[in-house]
């Protein structure tokens, strides 16, 4: 099997398409029950404060594998047949087979966005452990931006066990120097470092000179796992690519009055995507600046 894939990449690639089919089916769970969790334990630790009962939301065990998926209209439990990527939303003609409610695009989208960029990520490295982990940041990234924009927030449960993973993965750098993943230990811990601290005076630096918050602290954590994973010198590629594709993003959407302008514009997507195109082109990117300024 290992050297059919190792032989065979678009094997690989469809293995790859199809098994982020499935995380990205468990990606929509995590998205909507995470922040619920959250809320959750800070109501919790407010009522022991305020003695204020939170009636709305959910009672009894809830986290990311119990209750079983349901409608959130009529409460319809989703059968394993319901539940399968994609398809399923097909099949059911987007409504519940309960009620009839229309299900939300963006469950199939999330699931199909996580199974194209796992798959683009299959066809980069190819298959092997680099692969492997590449596609889990992938996921993670999927999870993290999709949170960001639905609550502007991004759960240190997510963030920092990526820092560490990067971290850790960078004690084995197997490929001694490759020019993705796995890198050697001192240049992953500089760049978490050099990521937090980055966002984290920029952010400082705002503040004194407007008297408002331009970030949120989720954001240097991110920019700080993405220095673990990809190393310093991939920094400046990520907070320009992100900088710059989040400003034209954010003139636009104010232009076109789809944005209030007293609204924050969540940052984390902007920073999870330009980390995800720095991990696949990264070294292009940066060999292509010099030898332009050349």
């Amino acid at each position: 099997m290992q050297a059919l894939l190792t032989q065979s990449p678009l094997v690989f690639i469809a293995i790859a398409f199809i098994l982020a089919l499935l995380v990205g089916s468990f990606l929509n769970v995590v998205i909507y029950r995470l922040p619920v969790m959250m809320e959750r334990e800070w109501r919790t630790q407010a009522e022991e404060l305020v003695a204020t009962p939170a009636t709305d939301l959910p009672v009894g065990r809830f986290d990311l594998m119990a209750p079983r998926s349901r409608c959130p209209a009529c409460g319809h439990q989703i059968t394993a047949m319901q539940n399968i990527p994609v398809i399923s939303y097909v099949f059911l003609g987007g409504k519940c087979a309960g009620c009839g409610t229309a299900i939300a695009i963006r469950y199939p989208l999330i699931e199909l966005l996580t199974a194209v960029l796992s798959g683009v990520v299959a066809w980069r490295f190819g298959f092997g452990w680099e692969a492997g982990a590449a596609i889990a940041l992938t996921c993670t990234l999927v999870a993290i931006s999709v949170i960001d924009i639905d609550h502007q927030i991004i759960p240190d449960s997510i963030s920092l066990p990526l820092v560490w993973a990067g971290l850790t993965l960078s004690l084995f750098n197997p490929l001694q120097g490759a020019e993705y993943l796995f890198i050697e230990p001192k240049t992953a811990i500089v760049g978490a470092l050099a990521g937090y601290l980055s966002l984290w005076s920029i952010y400082h630096l705002f503040r004194l000179l407007t008297g408002k918050e331009g970030m949120g602290y989720g954001d240097f954590k991110l920019l700080a796992a993405l220095g673990a994973w990809l190393g310093w010198k991939m920094l400046p590629v990520i907070i320009l690519m992100s900088a710059v594709v989040g400003a034209v993003t954010g003139i636009l959407m104010i232009v076109t009055k789809r944005h209030e302008r007293s609204v924050p514009i969540p940052f984390g997507p902007y920073l999870a995507a330009a980390g995800w195109i720095a991990m696949l082109w990264g070294t292009e990117i940066v060999n292509w600046y010099l030898d332009l300024m050349m």
